[in-house]
């Protein structure tokens, strides 16, 4: 069988790309239709002039790249960051399209983003630019064609302003976008989707290894939305969080990090701890499960070589690379891949939307016991998968996902 055990070096897409290719290996699908189901379907990129508050105008790129709908509309983020580009989006849309299929939700792929650090932003400027991105772009977009959700940078204060921008135009679709406040149609249990679901397959993996729960400790690379949800459901589910970091810093505690009035403290200098490392260390540290919950590809070769955990899950998009993937597995380190280990976000969109179509509202105890059931088959799938082709995790959650995403793409006589 093919892996990719040797250093790659490739853009982002291509890298997943190469993913497609060895699970349609495994599968034996033939090149052709490999190359009809890996290209984009369509590539927006757009001009966005946006007047400052200081009467400057800056003219920002803005993109919305649609990978795949071979199993229902797209779906996926749109993120506000100063180094999007369009190799990244177009990565993120087909990560999209497999994470999806490997959920066994009925949406395609797509992402989106705008090249602009939101730090810069005020408010009324973050509203301005994301309402003239929505109506630039909202001939693509849709409850039954695309729908957005919040990514890096943006928030559901942000899908509030294009949901409205979107039925300005098209009239009143709540389903037009995820990731809403809960107050505007949103579901409750979304926002703490991707960190919970996270923990739950860390909790699969940690069980299918034989290991104890309780008393686990646990590592989080990143703060924002995904790491602080996901530290809450670590502790829930009796681990010990004992460093966290953010842009603004880290900290150690080996006896546990005392996280009882998170819910108000945004940042880790604000925890205020005399803790404090250096945020470069946080990935060497040792532990029970690392899990890189911050940009991609920060686990290079050089970091891989220094992980000391035996289990790593990927909370962020893409935060290993390929060498560095190839290193953690020669080392017998295993890795949760980020199409399972984040994939409670869209899970969370999907419930989210269906809600919106049907006018009526989950309590959240329904949400989190779908979303905690579906991540554990997921990740039982993949974790039978990997077994039956003695393959890695993230080799074996491509197979089953580009598996499906083939069988609806020729089921449809997408082939002319």
């Amino acid at each position: 069988m093919s892996t990719l055990n040797e250093k790659v070096e490739a853009s982002a897409f291509e890298e997943v790309n190469q993913r497609v290719r060895v699970a349609a290996d495994v599968l034996g699908i033939s090149s052709e239709i490999v190359s009809a189901i890996v290209p984009c379907e369509r590539e927006v990129v757009v001009s966005l002039p946006l007047r400052r508050d200081d009467g400057s105008i800056d003219v920002l790129t803005g993109y919305r790249i649609q990978h795949s709908s071979a199993r229902g509309p797209r779906k996926g983020g749109i993120r506000f960051h100063e180094h999007v580009n369009l190799d990244e989006v177009r990565a993120l849309a087909s990560l999209m399209t497999w994470k999806t299929a490997l959920l066994d939700v009925p949406f395609g792929g797509a992402k989106g983003g705008v090249t602009v650090d939101p730090r810069t932003l005020s408010v009324r400027e973050h509203e301005e630019l994301i309402r003239r991105w929505t109506r630039t772009i909202v001939h693509v977009l849709g409850p039954h064609r695309d729908i957005p959700a919040p990514d890096m940078g943006t928030t559901a204060q942000t899908m509030a302003w294009l949901m409205d921008e979107y039925h300005r135009l098209e009239g009143f679709q709540p389903a037009c976008v995820t990731g809403k406040p809960v107050a505007l149609f949103g579901a409750p249990g979304r926002e703490e989707a991707t960190g919970r679901g996270v923990i739950g397959v860390a909790v699969a993996a940690l069980e299918r290894r034989k290991q104890s729960v309780k008393g686990v400790n646990v590592v989080i690379q990143g703060f924002g939305n995904v790491g602080r949800f996901a530290a809450l459901a670590a502790i829930e589910a009796g681990m010990k969080v004992i460093a966290i970091s953010d842009i603004t810093g880290a900290i150690h505690q080996q006896r546990g990090i005392d996280f009882s009035d998170i819910a108000d403290k945004f940042t880790v200098a604000s925890l205020r701890s005399k803790n404090e490392i250096d945020p470069a260390s946080i990935l060497s540290l040792e532990a029970d499960v690392l899990i890189p919950a911050a940009l991609g590809g920060v686990v290079t070769d050089e970091i891989a070589a220094k992980v000391n955990a035996p289990l790593l899950i990927e909370a962020a998009n893409q935060p290993v690379t390929a060498g560095g993937d190839a290193i953690l597995r020669a080392r017998g380190i295993e890795v949760v891949p980020d199409i399972l280990a984040n994939a409670g976000g869209v899970l969370g969109s999907y419930f989210e939307w269906t809600q919106n179509i049907q006018e009526f509202r989950w309590p959240i105890s329904r949400f989190r016991d779908e979303l905690d059931a579906r991540m554990a088959g997921a990740f039982k799938t993949v974790a039978d998968t990997a077994s039956e082709h003695d393959c890695s995790l993230r080799d074996a959650a491509f197979v089953v996902a580009v598996g499906r995403v083939v069988e609806s793409f020729l089921l449809r006589g997408q082939v002319v």
